[in-house]
């Protein structure tokens, strides 16, 4: 009988091949390879430079409104990319012009989107559109009444629940770059909060993470989060209460058509 065991370099590729993250590393005596070290140094840099970088804004807002899209552009009490990186909290709310500005769009919405740079502009540049996009064309848009578009500038997640609130949102979905990671620094990040308003806690949002070609496809994070925004107004909540089971009902979905075959 033939020994399909693999052997312990085999082991370590095949390890190696499901994961970006750094296991296994190659050593020269004592240390690491010189290729290794500046490998991890590059990811790093990267990783440096994604926070430090600002969204080009106008750009998007152009993109947005190609698309037939109202895009409005806000800022958060963060006067610059310093004291957003050092006072976290002024990212979590308008400054006072904003909020004023907001109120002239005020309405009954369904759903409010909001795209926020977060700490990292590259996640929001590369997948915030392609993922916002294919929400668009799968939500029924007969039954959801839908928010212009909000661009949020220095923007932290809770930033969302000042907007939502002054729109009068009942539900709102901030697209945002997430922390940069040594192996992602463009992962983008959709978080859900039902009746927004200022102090809501991260218990009371639901969380799609490290989306990106990587990580969460496009059409997946699409498909979660129409199945979340969905359950969200059936059942008027979101947050530890509201469990991502979409999974689990396309599996069902699919056993039901395989019997009937």
């Amino acid at each position: 009988m033939a020994d399909n065991r693999l052997s312990p370099l085999d082991m370590i590729s095949k390890l190696r091949s499901a994961t970006s993250a750094r296991i296994f590393l190659p050593r020269a005596g004592a240390a690491l390879t010189t290729r290794t070290t500046l490998d991890f140094q590059l990811a790093h840099a990267e990783a440096r430079d994604a926070v430090g970088e600002r969204l080009d804004a106008e750009s998007l807002v152009d993109d947005l409104t190609s698309r037939g899209l109202t895009a409005v552009r806000v800022k958060s009490a963060a006067r610059d990319r310093r004291s957003f990186l050092l006072r976290p909290d002024l990212g979590r709310r308008l400054d006072d012009d904003s909020r004023e500005r907001l109120k002239s769009f005020a309405g009954d919405y369904d759903l409010a989107f909001v795209i926020a740079e977060g700490l990292s502009a590259r996640a929001i540049a590369r997948h915030a559109l392609p993922v916002l996009e294919q929400t668009l064309q799968s939500l029924d848009r007969s039954s959801w009444n839908i928010a212009p578009i909000i661009l949020a500038e220095q923007g932290r997640v809770a930033l969302g629940d000042d907007i939502g609130e002054t729109l009068g949102a009942k539900l709102v979905a901030v697209f945002i770059g997430e922390r940069p990671g040594l192996s992602s620094p463009d992962s983008l990040g959709v978080y859900l909060t039902f009746a927004p308003r200022v102090g809501r806690t991260d218990a009371e949002r639901n969380c799609l993470s490290n989306i990106r070609p990587q990580g969460l496809s496009y059409p997946e994070a699409a498909r979660k989060l129409l199945y979340l925004c969905n359950e969200a107004r059936r059942r008027r909540l979101t947050g530890v209460d509201l469990k991502d089971e979409a999974e689990t009902l396309a599996s069902a979905e699919l056993r039901e058509i395989d019997a009937k075959k």
